[in-house]
């Protein structure tokens, strides 16, 4: 089930689409920190994977995921599912500076691993990983959900591949979303285990912008951070904001925080601008604000015209089945893991270039 209202819980469901038979992909869920597994594991099973195991040291998170995959097994410890040979890949949602030691452990195992974003708190976290794929030849792979289970978005992605506005010249992304403090656990307000704003949702972003203008490397040219209305959470960070030029010259401004309307009907008005020398793309994700409350829709100026297109149930998420496919064949259809890198790379630099405002 979709919860609009809940950043942390939103799990968008599509129409199955598998790409295996069954039994051919099977998958472990493991480290249930933050509900975008929910997300990660419906994606893989609308693929045509199958879940066999979860694994978290929380009894009830894990009853809690059981109640909605009932089909699945509780492994007494991450070590049962890194023993058994019939798992190819292992989603997680752990605690954000675990999640690169954990994926150390999973491609040591000869599994591939798909956690969510941010995938690292360090760039020694970052180069750790990049040595262990170039080690082992597993994947490293991460859930930038708001591309990749976000139809408008995938959308998007087809259009400026197809070059609908032309070369991309420029990005700018909003990302803001609900606090909901009361419901978040303590790892969410303390620097060092969920990395700061930029580093934790404005991976999606800097992910969002390397791919929209095919750009494979991006400076850092400002960023600023700040606490603006938590000061009983000195360490958190509420406000983030960054700019970037790309190796081709392309630019990116990024603008993400947690100040999002308890009026608002979804937990973020998230959008998108993509500039291009032939036209404009804009999205606005989640709903139209105080038109409509239908997400996925896509405005496209051109020499043409205008158009409106809603795109919602007429895209998929094909990334999950890519995914699959890459895992089986070893290729690099959905992501390349060069990108997936340097998404992360970004944030991490944006994160430490910082300079704090409030």
């Amino acid at each position: 089930m979709t919860q609009k209202s809940d950043g942390m819980n939103y799990a968008p469901q599509g129409k199955p689409q598998p790409v295996v038979k069954p039994g051919e992909f099977t998958f472990a869920a493991a480290f249930l920190e933050h509900g975008h597994i929910y997300g990660q594991c419906n994606g893989l099973l609308e693929a045509g994977a199958e879940l066999k195991w979860v694994y978290d040291s929380d009894p009830k998170k894990v009853e809690a995921f059981r109640a909605r995959y009932p089909q699945v097994r509780v492994a007494a410890s991450f070590d049962e599912i890194l023993s058994d040979p019939a798992v190819k890949l292992v989603a997680g949602a752990a605690v954000p500076a675990d999640r690169g030691p954990i994926g150390l452990r999973v491609m040591a195992a000869g599994k591939d691993y798909f956690t969510d974003k941010a995938p690292f708190t360090s760039l020694p976290q970052l180069d750790d990983a990049k040595a262990a794929v170039a080690r082992t030849g597993r994947k490293y792979a991460v859930y930038y959900s708001e591309r990749l289970h976000v139809e408008s978005a995938m959308y998007a992605t087809d259009l400026v591949a197809a070059g609908a506005i032309g070369r991309v010249i420029q990005v700018l992304g909003l990302g803001p979303h609900r606090l909901n403090k009361a419901s978040r656990p303590a790892w969410f307000f303390e620097r060092a285990r969920y990395g700061g704003i930029l580093c934790d949702i404005g991976s999606h972003q800097f992910e969002q912008f390397l791919t929209y203008t095919g750009a494979t490397d991006a400076t850092v040219t400002q960023a600023a951070v700040g606490n603006f209305a938590n000061p009983d959470r000195p360490e958190f960070e509420d406000f983030g904001e960054a700019s970037l030029v790309a190796d081709n010259g392309s630019s990116n401004y990024i603008r993400v925080d947690w100040f999002t309307p308890d009026g608002l009907t979804t937990w973020g008005d998230g959008r998108t601008v993509i500039l291009g020398t032939k036209g404009y793309i804009e999205l606005r994700k989640y709903l139209d604000v105080a038109r409509d409350k239908t997400g996925d829709n896509v405005y496209i100026v051109d020499d043409q015209g205008e158009r409106f297109v809603n795109v919602s149930g007429k895209v998929g998420f094909p990334f999950f089945g890519r995914l699959i496919l890459d895992c089986l064949n070893r290729t690099e259809t959905a992501m390349t893991q060069a990108h997936t890198f340097k998404a992360a790379e970004l944030c991490l630099r944006a994160q430490m270039a910082a300079r704090r405002i409030a």
